[in-house]
């Protein structure tokens, strides 16, 4: 017999698959917007001479941001892949939550990463269907130990404890986390509050998008090219002429 809290969870990952496919409907018909006209293409992308990334090997976890849902899915991950002359592994699926609420949440996904994997950085998306789908109900609390038998992962901050703890003990390398650009959202201000109090605590490196007044200083057409009405997620674009220099400056910082 099912329980009500069994219920409730089939609820919520049947409402995260919905939104995941509405997600995809709505960007089949971003594919001829000028954001995404072939000369802001991978294909159409030059190699920077002496990377400081170049031959190393990096990790990117995260939803339809990371993937690339409005761009046909070329996100900044693989403008660094050809940029950069670097590996980078791209673990992206549309819709999906930090907090461990289904089989393809970034908890489980993680889990399934070979662990011999050589890894130079690990750079993991601080969702927006976190606070999208449960607003602040499922936060969570920031624990005052490193013990992971101590993080609720059903919640998001347990969530990136565990995350961050897993990542330390499997690889041993820089961890980073980055953010959305600006749109108005209170609640996922909330969660990048929370995030720095984590960095604190757990040393971590935070690419912060979403707060970076010089970098969100762009005129309102060219923000139109850049990005999907939701201003969520960009065009190929605002990923190769927008985000990618600013996430390549923060990670060139760290891994040169």
């Amino acid at each position: 017999m099912k329980t009500k809290y069994s219920c409730k969870k089939h609820y919520l990952v049947l409402g995260s698959i919905l939104s995941a496919c509405l997600l995809l409907l709505s960007y089949k018909s971003d594919i001829e917007k000028p954001g995404n006209a072939s000369k802001y293409s991978v294909a159409q992308t030059k190699v920077l001479p002496n990377s400081p990334l170049s031959g190393k090997s990096l990790i990117f976890l995260g939803s339809s941001v990371t993937l690339g849902a409005a761009s046909e899915k070329e996100s900044f991950v693989d403008f660094i892949r050809k940029r950069d002359n670097c590996t980078c592994i791209k673990d992206a699926v549309s819709g999906t939550t930090l907090m461990d609420n289904g089989n393809e949440s970034y908890i489980k996904r993680l889990q399934k990463l070979p662990i011999q994997l050589k890894v130079d950085a690990f750079i993991c998306q601080l969702s927006t269907n976190d606070t999208h789908f449960n607003g602040l109900t499922k936060l969570g609390l920031i624990s005052n130990t490193k013990d992971t038998s101590d993080y609720d992962t059903n919640t998001t901050l347990g969530a990136i404890q565990y995350i961050i703890s897993y990542v330390k003990k499997t690889w041993n390398c820089p961890l980073f986390f980055y953010t959305n650009s600006y749109f108005k959202d209170k609640n996922y201000e909330v969660l990048i509050k929370e995030l720095y109090k984590i960095q604190k605590k757990d040393n971590i490196y935070i690419i912060d998008l979403y707060n970076d007044k010089k970098f969100n200083n762009i005129s309102s057409d060219r923000l139109k090219l850049y990005m999907a009405n939701d201003l969520i997620h960009p065009y190929k674009a605002g990923y190769k002429l927008w985000w990618t220099p600013f996430i390549e400056e923060h990670l060139y910082k760290i891994l040169k």
